[in-house]
């Protein structure tokens, strides 16, 4: 995604300061602690999105919350600012803003959503715009149909680009279902399936090597040694390493392979034991100490493991394996592992779901294909609006 620097906003409109287009009503804001908070159909909000609903509201009108402390200030890919409506409260985390007569609400949620306020944050820590700060945030106001106009575009620009990702989600969804119609949830085992010991559906599992690297991504001829995140979040994500340094001699028997099958030995509770299948990698990336690979035996695919483990009730179950001493990383041992209670279904319905998630996979790059394409879309119409080139 991209930001909006004040530098960068067009001259060509008057520049107010935000105080001269919106009205604060954080006087009204009230935070409720999670203790006191009764559950109800109004939604409570904060610096980013809703947090709760609860029983009672403060507010009800079209407004627009920008954030005042925790907010994801200088973050590119996140939003500063957000529109609600109709009943709701809303705690002391975010500012609450009425845009005044001959302003378009849609359009000064625009603007702010993804404004780099960085210039105006106090707090090393945890950065906070107070509204002294706020008040002087400039705001390029063109007239109002204009305003409207703009408005309008980057909406239908942003429903498209909405739209993609929820394709994206609905994929993923069905592909989960689908698994599960055809296993069954692999703790409960509902189908009757053979149950083994993980480690006697692997020759091996491999450990990794980390040595010592550079904070930055490995630059696509230089070796580099993936990171945790490469697999934390379920998918294979090869961006995500770190440059070995020149001196280091790599370990070409540990390089990523297309068709690895990898697990994640240490982290935090809820992530130890992430997997992820390797469908498709760049060469000269190795695996690191806190990742496990496993060789599997013949009759057993490694899409059908990874899906298996990936499920909920299986992550419980590897997290469960997780051991370390107080204050250090929950860390899963190879002899652990191999103690996991497995499901084998038949090798002929193992290949037949790989069939499946193939078409998936390659139904998912291409809605991805899309998804980049309206993503690229918004932020040119995002950066030429402001600019006054719309």
């Amino acid at each position: 995604m991209i930001m909006i620097y004040p530098s960068e906003i067009t001259k060509k409109w008057p520049h107010r300061p935000l105080s001269e287009v919106v009205d604060f009503l954080d006087s009204k804001r009230k935070p409720i602690t999670q203790k006191d908070r009764v559950p109800g159909p109004y939604p409570y909000y904060g610096a980013n999105g809703q947090q709760d609903s609860v029983a009672d509201y403060i507010f009800d009108e079209p407004l627009v919350l920008l954030a005042e402390d925790g907010g994801h200030f200088g973050d590119a890919d996140k939003t500063i600012a957000y529109q609600v409506e109709g009943k709701c409260w809303v705690n002391n985390h975010a500012h609450v803003l009425r845009p005044k007569k001959d302003v378009d609400i849609r359009y000064i949620c625009r603007h702010l959503e993804r404004y780099d306020v960085t210039p105006f944050i106090t707090g090393s820590t945890r950065g906070k715009l107070t509204k002294t700060a706020a008040n002087n945030i400039p705001i390029a106001l063109p007239p109002l149909e204009e305003q409207r106009r703009i408005a309008a575009i980057l909406d239908k620009a942003d429903g498209v680009r909405r739209k993609r990702k929820e394709a994206i989600r609905l994929t993923d969804e069905l592909l989960k279902s689908t698994f599960l119609e055809m296993f069954g949830d692999p703790v409960t085992n509902p189908k009757g399936w053979e149950v083994r010991e993980l480690g006697d559906c692997v020759k091996d599992i491999e450990s990794g090597w980390s040595p010592k690297c550079d904070t930055r991504q490995a630059e696509p001829e230089e070796w580099g040694v993936l990171k945790l995140g490469a697999v934390t979040y379920g998918h294979f994500n090869p961006d995500e390493n770190k440059a070995m340094l020149p001196d280091d001699v790599p370990r070409q028997e540990l390089e990523i392979k297309t068709g690895d099958l990898l697990v994640t030995r240490k982290n935090t509770y809820e992530l130890v034991g992430a997997s992820a299948f390797v469908q498709m990698t760049r060469p000269k990336l190795m695996l690191p100490d806190l990742i496990f690979r496993l060789r599997l035996i013949d009759g057993i695919d490694p899409v059908y493991v990874w899906q298996t483990l990936s499920q909920k009730t299986m992550r419980l179950k590897l997290s469960g394996l997780a051991g370390g001493t107080a204050g250090s990383m929950p860390n899963i041992s190879k002899a652990r592992l191999r103690t996991l209670p497995f499901p084998v279904p038949p090798q002929l319905l193992q290949l037949k779901y790989r069939e499946i998630f193939n078409q998936f996979w390659l139904k998912k790059e291409h809605q991805k294909e899309s998804e980049e394409i309206s993503e690229n879309l918004f932020n040119s119409l995002l950066q030429r609006a402001f600019r006054g080139e719309l």
